[in-house]
């Protein structure tokens, strides 16, 4: 796995800083880059979300240092998919959740995908995921979304609260992906980020070829 790095510092409307950056596979065979999706990234305060894209991303681990809290910042990502095509997530980090506060609502319609966080740590943070679950259905309602789920903190065993097989339970009944991670070993990041990349073009490809029998009107596959 070969990584690439372009940073860049910017400061779009609404978000305090904007980031770019690619990784993915040997560039070997690769083909040109599809359609930006859009993922939202959010959980309570203090699992981790930003740790982690900074992990991904950029390979720095930051836990452990005194940062201030997120306030809504903008990651682009250049991601290769299993079928070698490199898709741009343009990553929202958004403010960690506090007890009573919500997910601000726009999120919920300008999405492709969303990324759930929680820590093992925390029983209070995985029930918090169980509710955003909840409302993309309602917010969606029932409109295919891609979800993917991250259990952060896999290396704090000792203070696990949510365990791994009720976790994976919830994952199943719900229909997504479900990943134990932890910011301290990047390898554990890759693959829930390769799945989402790939997940979200073949959803694209889906609504993108028209049905048998019908006639399109200007439809596009150039993809």
């Amino acid at each position: 796995m070969c990584v690439c790095l372009c940073v860049s510092h910017t400061h779009p409307r609404h978000y305090q800083t904007h980031h770019t950056a690619a990784f993915g596979q040997a560039p070997t065979g690769l083909r040109t880059m599809g359609k930006g999706y859009k993922v939202v990234v959010c959980g309570m305060a203090a699992v981790g979300k930003t740790a982690i894209l900074e992990q991904l991303l950029y390979g720095k681990n930051t836990v452990g240092l005194e940062e201030g809290a997120t306030m809504e910042d903008v990651y682009l990502a250049s991601v290769e998919t299993d079928r070698g095509v490199k898709e741009q997530l343009r990553l929202y980090d958004t403010r960690g959740l506090q007890e009573g506060v919500e997910l601000p609502k726009h999120y919920f319609s300008v999405a492709d995908g969303f990324i759930l966080v929680y820590a093992i740590t925390s029983l209070e943070a995985f029930q918090r995921v169980e509710q955003l679950k909840k409302e993309i259905d309602i917010f969606r309602d029932k409109k295919e979304v891609t979800v993917i789920v991250l259990g952060n903190k896999m290396d704090l065993l000792e203070q696990r609260q949510v365990e791994t097989e009720a976790a994976q339970q919830w994952a199943r009944a719900e229909k997504v992906r479900l990943w134990e991670v932890t910011v301290t070993d990047r390898k554990t990041l890759l693959e829930p980020f390769t799945f989402l990349a790939s997940k979200l073009s073949q959803s694209q490809n889906k609504s993108t070829f028209p049905l048998p029998g019908r006639k399109s009107k200007g439809n596009n596959c150039d993809n």
